[in-house]
């Protein structure tokens, strides 16, 4: 069997895959141990990147929480100064209010005062009238009785 040509291919075939085996095993062992450091940093770079990306949301979610207290204190703040205005507003309308009533009694007042000063110069006129026509007719009581009595009635016509 030592001597047969079968054996001896079959031995250098083996010793030729064990020889190419070393040095394609080293080859593919290379390659397989780049390929699996490349993985590596890949998964880290990944793990680095997640891990960026937790601090961002988290960051975001803290200005986005931070953000809704500072609307929610505007809207609040809004909603003080809208009350404050409103009832500025109200107690500046019924002062205001007050101010003119005052003015509007106070012209009332003006003008009863002149309208009374009118009818005492138009009873002061009509009274003179009616003694200058006494006086000048020289006439008897009783008849100056009646002109007395019919310019008092005259009187609410010289006072329109």
């Amino acid at each position: 069997m030592w001597k047969a040509p079968e054996f001896w291919v079959f031995v250098a075939f083996v010793v030729f895959v064990v020889l190419v085996w070393k040095k394609a095993a080293g080859a593919i062992t290379g390659l397989l141990d780049a390929r699996a450091e490349k993985i590596r940093a890949e998964l880290d770079e990944a793990q680095r990147l997640r891990e960026d990306a937790q601090a961002l949301l988290a960051t975001y979610q803290r200005r986005q929480r931070d953000a809704l207290q500072e609307s929610e204190a505007i809207i609040a703040h809004a909603r003080e100064e809208a009350d404050r205005l409103r009832n500025q507003a109200g107690a500046d309308l019924e002062s205001s209010l007050k101010r003119r009533e005052a003015q509007a009694m106070d012209r009332i007042a003006q003008a009863e005062a002149a309208a009374l000063a009118e009818v005492r110069n138009l009873t002061v006129d009509v009274a003179m009238s009616a003694s200058r026509r006494i006086l000048e007719t020289g006439i008897q009581p009783a008849q100056a009785d009646k002109l007395i009595e019919q310019s008092i009635a005259e009187l609410p016509k010289h006072l329109h």
